[in-house]
């Protein structure tokens, strides 16, 4: 089988200086971990649509893609794990209150100051959170070089 490497699609939702975290809901080593509301770039979509779509489907906010902006680009691997590439959007408006639209994926969501975040966060989503205050576009990590 050829290699591949999944599109991610993350989104950082900013209010009054605070993000929003989703705590995951897994079987795997994420499980009880905060992360980025996030999801897969789907055949035939645009990131900044996989982005909207996702916060449709996880948090059940409205966001036009042209709202969205870029601010990370990370490449990550880890074992056990495909390798893939991450692409964080920050949001600074929407349409709607953030609610958990998948509890089967996620145990809750919770507001965090930027200047305090979980111990439990997923490190993949801290390269995006620390893009916000950094003028590096792009990330590796978990590597080997």
């Amino acid at each position: 089988m050829p290699p591949h490497h999944p599109v991610d699609v993350h989104l950082l939702l900013l209010r009054d200086n605070t993000i929003l975290l989703s705590l995951r809901r897994s079987t795997d080593e994420f499980d009880n971990h905060w992360h980025l509301p996030s999801g897969k770039l789907e055949i035939g979509e645009s990131a900044t649509a996989a982005a909207a779509r996702e916060a449709a489907e996880e948090v059940g906010i409205d966001i036009t893609p042209t709202a969205l902006r870029l601010i990370h680009v990370a490449h990550v691997t880890a074992p056990h794990h495909d390798a893939r590439l991450g692409l964080f959007f920050r949001a600074d408006r929407w349409t709607g209150e953030p609610i958990n639209c998948e509890p089967d994926k996620c145990y809750e969501l919770q507001w965090f100051p930027l200047s305090r975040l979980p111990d439990e966060l997923i490190e993949y989503s801290a390269l995006g959170i620390a893009a916000l205050d950094s003028p590096r576009p792009y990330s590796e990590f978990g590597w080997q070089q």
